[in-house]
């Protein structure tokens, strides 16, 4: 992402703010059209060596030149990492937030060969590993990002109860451009 886009996204997440100030969005009470400050380059670097993968591109240059959430789709972005004192205590404890961060889990390889649509039922904790979630969107359903295999880079919704895990964005950056584009 380049300068321009990132005076854009900032711009564009401004602008949102002004037209909803009552927080009506859906997600808009809880991210409040905030950005955290970009994460520098050896935080991200030192994230991906403890986690043993690489952050697809997209999401990586967003954490990097835009910021670390919390504006975004859902209830907001979550954050890559808590070693800032102004991520949210909420989001950071939250289950799936930390299980994402367990040793191992996002290297490993995602497990999905095809969407999975309909009724998961429970657990699906295995078909997430090789995934980080970067926005909750409220009653059990997630949205992923795919870390690695051929599917890496793309977005999935994960909806155990009904949607199944099927990918909604080819790209972190359609996801988060989509959102943007959004009333």
């Amino acid at each position: 992402m380049g300068n321009r886009h990132e005076d854009g996204v900032r711009a564009r997440i401004r602008e949102m703010a002004a037209r909803d100030p009552d927080r009506k969005r859906f997600g808009a009470s809880t991210h409040r059209y905030a950005l955290a400050p970009r994460l520098p380059e050896a935080e991200i670097r030192a994230f991906e060596k403890t986690h043993g993968m690489a952050l697809p591109a997209e999401y990586r240059s967003f954490v990097a030149r835009v910021g670390d959430g919390p504006a975004g789709p859902g209830h907001g972005l979550m954050p890559l990492t808590v070693s800032r004192p102004e991520a949210d205590e909420e989001w950071a404890v939250d289950d799936v937030w930390a299980q994402d961060r367990l040793p191992g889990r996002l290297a490993a390889r995602f497990p999905l060969t095809e969407p999975l649509p309909g009724r998961l039922g429970e657990p699906v904790d295995a078909l997430t590993r090789g995934t980080l979630m970067p926005a909750e969107k409220g009653c059990g359903i997630f949205d992923r990002l795919v870390l690695n295999g051929p599917y890496a880079g793309e977005i999935w919704q994960i909806d155990p109860d009904r949607g199944g895990f099927v990918p909604v964005s080819p790209g972190f950056r359609a996801w988060y451009t989509d959102w943007l584009a959004g009333p």
